[in-house]
């Protein structure tokens, strides 16, 4: 059977299955006593195995099946949920974690399992090889007296079916009454029936079924089929082979007794007796209930009498799309809206009238398109979040603290890019607070704390940015402590305010911490999250108070790709800047501006805030006659006013990359083209401040 074209769907399953049990033992070691979640995690990991005993990869399968040895004895009472087993359970998801990763990135997989299978045969203590059997509340009578079942019994046997179950008998090969049905969530049942058909016929051949394979393709049966099997194999293996394959909630399997039959060959007419001298393998081949080509048949197809009924209520559909292709289309997207200011530029020069009401209405429809594409691209922080639980729950095992985790806001969305990115700066946060923030049990209860310490994940939308906080009830941290470290790498604190020292731990290999540990301590963790969350186009900032806690505030645009911007010049030249940093603009006046510290500021809403010439910055001179205006700008909790020589208004641009050539260039976030055709540069406010 070729299974490529499964692939893709079975790799994806397979890290959302992965993902579902790792939540799921989670709330099991909460909750030992939760029956239910031991059913989910076992039906869970029972379509894992199937899925890949169906695909042919033996290590998960075998693996997977072991994890269901001790989740059947969890079931059934036997076993008791304690720490030691469930950290044997989440390494053994690890490796089967590693093992789907070798698989998608092609990489032939040398994974040994054999250690992990003894730790969960240490932990079952009793094994048995019933044990197999016992898959999904499977129940198989195995008394000697019930091992056999006569012929006359068996569904509708006919002389034909009689005789060639005769002449395998010859060859060897015995009879075999099968019963499988299916679990009653099932869905595509016809799937799952082709599936059985498949794997049987892998040993031996199938030759009737009930109901016929006509019904069965339609799926007009309930939940059980009946099959008459020829096999050289013994019932334990074929019972193993079924129930190989997920959503199979009972099998009943019995040899068939022929001694009793007769068979009178003089009214089996002659195109049977002709057969009879084929081999036998090649007369079942020639009769089996479903055909090759049903491979592609995986959607759920409904009689004719449900058609009205499915032609009145239509379900929620879905396609895959590749990631490149949805690329691509945000290219075309953004390459419409520059010829559309292009367009825009051109009437507007030339004033013709006639083409404003054509230009209105791509410009809405462009704007629709944007719009939708975006929404097209964005996912819920909850692909990120969802493997934060289980690493806080290990990190609080192995630093040996109590750690409550809890999340807010994981639906809120963002661009696929920015959450692509994402993750590892949150780790570091996450691992910091576990590690720095949260003190010992004996320290928080010397304190007048809670033995169990707190942190919270949270992220809301803000305007056309997103908030990501990352919050611990932990000791906070030492201003005093940050200033003295300071002062021995040099760095002169003198004229700082407390949040300008706290924020000094996002510096290069600045860490307060007096030793080194596994989880963090060497000062590389911060500065990698500042400089990750600049890049994409956000900011970081830190509130804390010493024995009380410590937020870290993540703000990021919601997309990297169309923005809302102001036009402003510098000098002669025309810039950008993102209409997300501004809060407002001011005309400039000479009398407005302030020194203290030999450094400008400004007075505004009573607020002291520093004062930034950009053109300066820039080393780009400044036009005598321009008009002057302060662009007000607030990044994190920081407010700075930028002086501009211009203003040309506000616009839709395009971010265009700079390159390899101007990378380097960390004053700006890329460039945009005009809709007069000029390349225009992309202040990065972040970095200016």
């Amino acid at each position: 059977m070729d299974t490529s074209q499964y692939l893709s769907m079975f790799l994806e399953e397979s890290i959302e299955n992965l993902q579902i049990l790792n939540d799921s033992i989670l709330e099991l070691e909460q909750n030992p006593d939760d029956i239910d979640k031991v059913n989910e995690i076992f039906r869970v990991a029972h379509t894992l195995k199937g899925m890949s005993a169906t695909m042919g990869y033996v290590k998960i399968s075998e693996l997977t099946h072991k994890m269901e040895d001790v989740l059947t004895k969890f079931r059934e009472g036997e076993l008791k949920v304690t720490q030691k087993m469930v950290t044997v359970l989440f390494k053994c998801l690890d490796t089967l974690e590693i093992m789907v990763n070798n698989i998608s990135e092609g990489v032939e997989d040398n994974t040994d399992i054999q250690e992990l299978m003894d730790s969960l045969k240490e932990v079952a203590v009793i094994q048995c090889e019933s044990d197999a059997a016992k898959e999904v509340a499977v129940t198989i009578e195995n008394e000697e007296e019930k091992d056999f079942m006569e012929y006359n019994d068996v569904m509708d046997l006919n002389e034909y079916d009689l005789n060639v179950m005769k002449q395998a008998l010859t060859k060897e090969f015995s009879s075999y009454y099968l019963k499988v049905t299916f679990d009653s969530n099932t869905l595509l049942k016809s799937a799952r029936a082709f599936l059985v058909f498949k794997a049987l016929e892998e040993y031996g051949e199938i030759i009737k079924s009930n109901p016929n394979a006509e019904d069965i393709e339609n799926e007009n049966f309930e939940f059980d089929i009946e099959l008459v099997y020829l096999s050289k194999s013994e019932s334990e293996a074929i019972e193993k082979t079924v129930l190989s394959i997920s959503e199979i909630d009972n099998v009943e399997i019995k040899k068939i007794n022929l001694e009793k039959s007769s068979i009178k060959h003089d009214i089996i007419n002659k195109e049977i007796e002709i057969k009879e001298k084929n081999n036998v393998e090649e007369t079942l081949n020639n009769n089996q209930p479903l055909k090759k080509a049903q491979v592609n048949k995986t959607t759920e197809k409904k009689s004719k009498e449900d058609d009205k009924t499915v032609a009145k209520k239509k379900v929620h559909q879905s396609v895959r799309v590749d990631l490149e292709r949805l690329d691509n289309f945000l290219t075309m997207v953004s390459e419409l809206v520059i010829h559309r200011t292009r367009l825009e530029q051109i009437s507007s020069n030339h004033k013709l009238n006639d083409l404003n009401e054509t230009l209105e209405q791509i410009a809405r429809t462009t704007s629709d398109l944007q719009d939708l594409v975006m929404k097209i691209r964005m996912l819920p922080l909850d692909v990120v979040f969802n493997r934060f639980p289980r690493m806080i729950r290990d990190l609080s095992v192995e630093l040996d603290k109590e750690i409550e985790f809890s999340i807010y806001g994981a639906d809120t969305e963002l661009d696929r890019t920015v959450i692509d990115e994402i993750g590892d700066p949150l780790l570091h946060l996450l691992r910091n607070a576990a590690d720095h923030g949260v003190e010992s049990q004996q320290e928080r209860i010397a304190n007048g704390k809670s033995k169990k310490g707190h942190i919270k994940l949270s992220a809301y939308p803000e305007g056309t940015k997103a908030v990501i906080k990352v919050e611990d009830d932990g000791a906070g941290l030492d201003v005093e402590r940050i200033r003295m470290k300071a002062e021995e790498k040099g760095i002169n604190t003198e004229n700082m305010s407390e949040s300008d020292i706290k924020n000094l731990i996002f510096a290069q290999g600045f860490s307060t911490s007096e030793q080194v540990t596994d989880v963090s301590g060497r000062g590389v963790g911060m500065d990698v999250v500042k400089t990750k969350i600049a890049s994409l186009g956000g900011t970081v900032d830190v509130i804390s108070e010493l024995g009380k806690g410590t937020t870290f505030i993540i703000r990021l645009p919601l997309t990297l790709q169309i923005i809302q911007a102001l036009l402003v010049k510098i000098g002669d030249e025309t810039m950008a800047i993102s209409l997300g940093y501004i809060d407002r603009v001011l005309d400039y006046e000479e009398n407005m501006i302030k020194r203290t510290n030999n450094k400008e500021v400004m007075i505004f809403n009573e607020n002291v805030i520093p004062l930034i010439r950009v053109n300066e910055v820039l080393d780009i001179d400044h036009n005598e006659e321009s008009k002057d205006y302060v662009v007000i700008v607030k990044v994190g909790e920081k407010s700075v006013g930028l002086l501009v020589n211009g203003l040309l208004g506000q616009q839709e641009i395009v971010i265009k990359p700079l390159g390899k050539t101007l990378q380097n260039l960390k004053e700006y976030i890329g460039a945009t083209i005009l809709g007069d055709g000029l390349v225009t540069l992309i202040l990065d406010v972040a970095a200016l401040i």
